[in-house]
């Protein structure tokens, strides 16, 4: 695992907690702003595998 991916998972948690506090607290603006983290971890995350299947092709050549 690389830095990327654990940070891209953070983020997607977060943003999982804000997003269902904005739900239950009836705040549309948490709500958005949770899903925008959210999206930003798993594109955070996307970017780490990427980077690890990269080393990874290396490696077996």
């Amino acid at each position: 695992m690389n830095k990327d991916q654990i940070r891209g998972a953070a983020k997607e948690v977060a943003g999982k907690i804000q997003r269902k506090t904005g739900d239950l607290l009836d705040s549309p603006e948490q709500e958005a702003k949770g899903t925008a983290r959210e999206v930003a971890g798993k594109v955070q995350k996307q970017v780490g595998n990427a980077k690890e299947a990269l080393k990874d092709g290396a490696r077996k050549t």
